[in-house]
């Protein structure tokens, strides 16, 4: 029988980081979860790789849970089950779906005793994300612990203001790809300079991941770091004017934006 408190609807790469942190932690035991998901194959393959509880029947999946997880692709909630209204009434719901307003989540889950935004980020399936999040309504104390534990799991949280959401969409959201797409551009840069594919690869992963780790240990702005490295004059120096020549923070800026914007237009779609 299940008697899972937390229930997934969706068991891809989010909701499995979830359920894996939450198992490490010994935060719940795996009876105490359960998951479903479109074609049930990921579902399956989640549960027996953790022990979890598969559950393709709706009713028998949220009736014993006190919280549900919206882990499913954000296209598929125009199209969701429409008993998801009432399977949900007076639990807590938690949506992972990207774009998808607390006023659009609400017409799916009007009867829920509250709801829950997130954006995560992709570091968040390694545990080392950052997730922002939003409420319909203030969180009891109960809720906001087990939220907070459930979102700890995928690396730093924050909760904001929903007018933010779109700002950090682009910033938390997209910045993984725009820091995967510089790291690109470093590794051409280094075979452009003579070095070996492999060399150049690993030295732009590493430079990357030394200067993050740097940068949050001592706690210091990245201006003052990069005033460490630069010498007057010097390789550094020379590099830096022409990222000011080519408006580098501007083009950055732009990036930002031009990404916020869009995530604005989506969320009202």
């Amino acid at each position: 029988m299940n008697s899972s408190k937390l229930a997934f609807l969706g068991a891809g790469n989010l909701a499995s980081a979830i359920i894996r942190g939450l198992l490490e932690k010994k935060i719940y035991l795996p009876l105490e979860i359960a998951c479903t998901s479109k074609t049930n194959l990921t579902a399956r393959k989640l549960a027996e790789e953790t022990g979890i509880v598969f559950e393709p029947d709706l009713p028998l999946l949220l009736d014993p849970a006190d919280i549900v997880v919206v882990a499913f692709k954000p296209q598929s909630l125009a199209s969701a089950d429409p008993r998801l209204a009432e399977f949900t009434r007076d639990k807590l719901v938690v949506s992972l779906l990207a774009g998808k307003s607390l006023a659009t989540l609400a017409r799916t889950f009007p009867h829920a005793r509250n709801l829950v935004r997130t954006m995560p980020n992709t570091p968040a399936a390694i545990g080392a994300g950052v997730t922002s999040y939003t409420t319909q309504a203030p969180l009891r104390h109960g809720d906001r612990s087990a939220l907070e534990l459930m979102l700890a799991a995928l690396g730093t949280h924050l909760e904001v203001d929903e007018s933010q959401l779109d700002a950090l969409t682009a910033l938390g959201g997209s910045g993984p790809a725009f820091l995967f797409e510089y790291v690109a551009a470093m590794r051409e840069a280094g075979i452009a300079a003579g070095l070996a594919p492999e060399v150049a690869a690993k030295v732009a992963l590493e430079t990357t991941l030394g200067a993050a780790r740097l940068l949050a240990r001592t706690g210091e702005p990245p201006e003052a770091l990069r005033d460490k490295v630069t010498s007057p004059n010097g390789t550094t120096f020379a590099g830096l004017q022409v990222l000011a020549s080519r408006q580098f923070r501007e083009t950055i800026k732009e990036t930002i934006l031009t990404a916020a914007r869009r995530a604005g237009e989506l969320s009202k779609d």
